[in-house]
């Protein structure tokens, strides 16, 4: 453990830099709590040493430890497992460039957190519902750690609308009619009212739920504040958008038979949705246009330009398809999309001037179902 005594001034910039946590990778646990209380049996914080402030310390050098002993570049918050871990158990495992990353990812996110202006601030919307046997569990701390540097939360506590643990199953119509009641009533008491009253000034939504409550969402939230919905991907998993991805190619192509009636909008961008699958609820006269994807899969939404290129297509889009099939036509959705997109959709479609849409879910043994209508109730 280290010898030297460290200047005051030193210690209180390594604790800011610090914000305060463990610099140690994974662990950022708080220790500010410790440092207040002077509690003598407390876990306090310890000023770990990168370059060993003596030759016989660990990472020790003759001629650069007498030189980094008091430099605030050498040291290290740490909490008391990670400092003995360092120091003693584990000391082979923790060479200089290792220490000294971990150091600088640290420092970076606190400056990164520190530096956003307070007009950034963005309230959560978190959203889960069960998604046939599983439980769309949508973890705060990913939440937060996906928003800056362009937003930061407005508090350290999320809005929540999900429901998880339902007893009814996603194939029973009495999930849907319970499910979309509850979402509305939750919409209502928990945000548009803090909307009205501009306590809420700017959203971020997190969402993983079955494809129809999160249409039914993205109608709800519509244009009423801004907002940005956030995409949960799959590898590596992280809500953060993977800038570096190529673009999504979306390919929009109309109905082969004119102006048939029923109308049907297939969603294929993360699956392959079949025009016999819809044919088969639908019947061979059913008018279908379809938006699909060149390589549809699973985590195929990486960029928030795709995301926008997907609001502006399905805006023109409704327009086309009532023009084409009359304002009394109803929208039979059949959708295989990113749960972000789904929300986008429900964005985009608005309830004076587009047509109904009855939602369909896919289900694995039942096939698509129609679960919800939106615009005629």
């Amino acid at each position: 453990m280290a010898k030297t005594t460290i200047p005051q001034k030193t210690q209180s910039a390594l604790w800011a830099r610090a914000g305060g946590r463990c610099q140690y990778r994974g662990c950022n646990q708080d220790l500010v709590g410790d440092l207040i209380s002077g509690r003598e049996d407390a876990t306090f914080g310890f000023i770990a040493h990168i370059v060993g402030d003596s030759v016989e310390g660990p990472r020790g050098d003759p001629v650069r430890s007498p030189l980094l002993a008091r430099a605030l570049e050498n040291l290290m918050l740490m909490c008391a497992t990670h400092h003995k871990l360092i120091d003693v158990v584990d000391v082979a495992g923790h060479p200089e460039p290792v220490l000294l990353a971990m150091k600088a990812e640290h420092e970076s996110r606190i400056q990164v957190l520190t530096a956003i202006d307070e007009d950034r601030a963005s309230h959560v919307i978190r959203f889960g519902a069960n998604i046939g046997e599983n439980e769309a569990l949508v973890s705060t701390k990913a939440i937060f750690a996906a928003m800056p540097p362009h937003h930061q939360p407005a508090c350290g506590q999320t809005i929540d609308l999900e429901l998880v643990g339902c007893a009814y199953k996603d194939d029973e119509p009495a999930y849907w009619i319970f499910q979309r009641d509850n979402l509305r009533r939750q919409f209502e008491a928990k945000v548009r009212g803090r909307v009205e009253r501009q306590e809420v000034r700017h959203l971020s939504v997190f969402a993983l739920a079955p494809q129809p409550l999160l249409i039914e969402l993205g109608r709800l939230l519509c244009d009423i504040v801004p907002a940005i919905v956030r995409q949960r991907h799959r590898e590596p998993v992280t809500w953060a958008w993977q800038a570096d991805q190529p673009p999504i190619t979306f390919t929009v192509t109309p109905p082969a038979s004119g102006r048939g009636r029923p109308v049907a909008l297939k969603l294929g961008i993360s699956a392959t949705v079949t025009d016999e699958r819809i044919t088969k609820l639908l019947g061979d006269d059913a008018a279908i246009w379809s938006v699909t994807a060149a390589e549809p899969h699973n985590d195929i939404l990486r960029r928030p330009e795709d995301q926008a290129a997907f609001r502006k297509l399905m805006r023109s889009l409704f327009d086309r398809i009532k023009a084409e099939h009359g304002e009394d036509a109803i929208l039979h959705v059949f959708p295989a999309m990113p749960a972000s997109l789904a929300v986008e959709l429900g964005r985009v479609w608005m309830p004076k001037s587009d047509l109904a849409m009855t939602i369909f879910d896919n289900n694995r043994t039942a096939g698509f179902i129609p679960t919800i209508t939106i615009g005629r109730d």
